[in-house]
Order: C-alpha cells, then structure tokens, then sequence
C-alpha cells in the first residue's frame, strides 16, 4: 500500500511540530482523505477512520474551549485512545495544556498551521491525493508541449529522447526521460512524473547522459505533468496501412484510464518534433470543440452534396 510519511508532511505543508518529543519517523499517512472530528468531540465514535489525518477548525476548537475540565479529560482521553496519524490544528489554534498532556502521554502528534482550514483541507488532500495515488513506471518520455502532456513511447533506440531534445530547443519542458512514474490521481487524470534518480536527465546514445535543466536552464524543465495525449513510434512498415484522416480515436489504457494514442511510424527524413507539436496543437483544438478531419469530412460531404444537385438540375 501507498504511503507517506508525517515527516514529509511537515515538511511540505509547513506545519508546527507542538509535540517535538514524539518520535514520528515511523509514522506514515496512507489514506488522501482527512477527518473533522467534531461528532467524535460530541462522544459519536462509531464510524470513526483512526486512520485519517484529523484536523480541528475553528468550529471544534470552539467546541473545545466551552468544555468543563471533567468534560475536557473524558472526551480527549476518548479521542486521543486511538492511533491517530496526528491532528493538525488550523488558523494558528493552539490546544490547551491538557489536550497536549494526554497526545504526549498516548503518543499522538500535534501540528500546527497558520493557515485556515479550508484552504488546508483542499490542499492536503490534493497533495496526498497525487503521492497515494495507484502508481506504474513505464518506459517513455514525457513533454510538456504547449500546455499538453505528451508522452512519447517505442521500442528502445527508437528516438524518443532525440525528439525529446529537440521539442526541448524549441522551448518546451521535460517532465522526465526512459522511466515515467504514472499516477492516477482520479478516473480522469493520469499525472506523470520522473523517478527521483533521473530527474532532469537525458540519454543520448553516442554521447551518454546530459542534464537538461543545467544546459537549457530552468524554463526547460517541470516536475510534474498530466498526460494528455501518447505518441507511439514505430519503425515505418510499407504493407501497413496507416490512418491519414484521424476521423476516430485511438486509445491506450494505464491504469484503467483511457489515453487518446497515435501511432506514428518512422523514416528517414521525418522531423518528430513538429509530429509531436503539431499532434499537440491539434489535440488541443479537438478539446476546444474544432476538428480538421471531421471538418474536411463535412466539406467533402457538402461538395458531394451540391454535384448531385448539379446533375438532377441538368
């Protein structure tokens, strides 16, 4: 099972450790959902995902300070018995000195953010959502070309990364060279990612390894990208018959999305970075409502359409 660890956590959401004595390094988050425990506050426990990082907002807070002292120490002895991940406090709240003694006592971690709850709520469980996400490595190139992900496979020495470099000199971005980390962040969106090892890496048979964000500078690089579109090279085979017209769709399925794919065959003379930035652009008017092949269908239909009225008036 996918997971994270608390530690990764702070790190990227820049929370405020308030138990620092607490050993979190064998902590880990393995679900994207969060939890309010405001019915658990109110003593409802059935149901309850100890599993789910929980956080407390203002609405619980209040909740919290209206609390006698006996109250106080049934309802967060009840809630900190069971092995929460942690509870992050929102806008800057701060728990009272006997919500921390009894977290220190059971081990559970307390964090703090400054920022509200809302915006960490959608935030966290963005974040989470991508790093938990079913993953796959596949081999392949992924560009980021005019805004669309493209990502690029064949069979090994085909060109994939010579296209790459070039798509990268006409001012597009790398995500990631040979091993692209797939993530389905949802039924509609595969995220693309590189491994951290070859992060910003090319190889070039003939020359070896080159590091594209030292050579092209920062713009030519991105850590991330949702893919949109698959390009398929391979090598050109003249028996075959190849789609000219594009009137349907091709697919290929990672994880049980569907990827709209083209299959492009190779020769000599061929330049794959305009095939790649053309397939792109064209891709992009399709989802903007605009398709040429179905527009040349319709122009031909409509011609074919005024010859017989021509020749029934004759």
């Amino acid at each position: 099972m996918a997971s994270v660890s608390l530690r990764k956590v702070i790190e990227k959401m820049k929370l405020e450790n308030l138990t620092p004595d607490i050993d979190i390094s064998n902590i880990r988050i393995t679900q994207p959902d969060i939890n309010r425990p405001a019915l658990q506050m109110a003593g409802y426990f059935e149901h309850f995902d100890v599993s789910r990082l929980q956080i407390i907002g203002f609405v619980e807070y209040t909740y919290m300070e209206s609390l006698d002292e006996l109250q106080k120490r049934e309802i967060y002895g009840e809630l900190l018995s069971y092995d929460l991940p942690c509870i992050v406090f929102c806008r800057d709240l701060k728990p009272d000195s006997l919500f921390l003694q009894i977290a220190n006592k059971q081990q559970i971690p307390i964090l703090s953010t400054k920022v509200s709850t809302s915006a960490f709520m959608s935030e966290i469980i963005r974040w989470l959502n991508v790093k938990l996400a079913p993953c796959i490595s596949v081999h392949g190139v992924l560009v980021d070309v005019y805004g669309e992900g493209v990502l690029i496979t064949g069979e090994s020495g085909i060109g994939k990364s010579e296209a790459a470099l070039e798509l990268i000199k006409r001012g597009h971005r790398l995500v990631t060279d040979d091993v692209v980390e797939l993530r389905k962040v949802s039924d509609e969106t595969l995220v693309g990612s590189a491994p951290d090892i070859t992060k910003h890496f090319i190889e070039l048979r003939g020359i070896g390894i080159i590091d594209v964000k030292a050579l092209f500078g920062a713009s030519s690089v991105k850590d991330t990208q949702q893919v949109d579109l698959v390009i398929r090279l391979e090598e050109w085979d003249k028996d075959k018959e190849y789609d000219r017209l594009g009137l349907e769709e091709n697919y290929t399925e990672y994880l049980g999305n569907k990827i709209v794919c083209h299959n492009i065959p190779i020769r000599p003379g061929r330049n794959l970075a305009i095939i790649c930035e053309s397939a792109a652009v064209n891709h992009r008017q399709k989802k903007m409502g605009y398709n040429a092949a179905q527009e040349l269908y319709t122009r031909v239909q409509n011609s074919l359409a005024r010859r017989r009225d021509e020749e029934d008036d004759d």
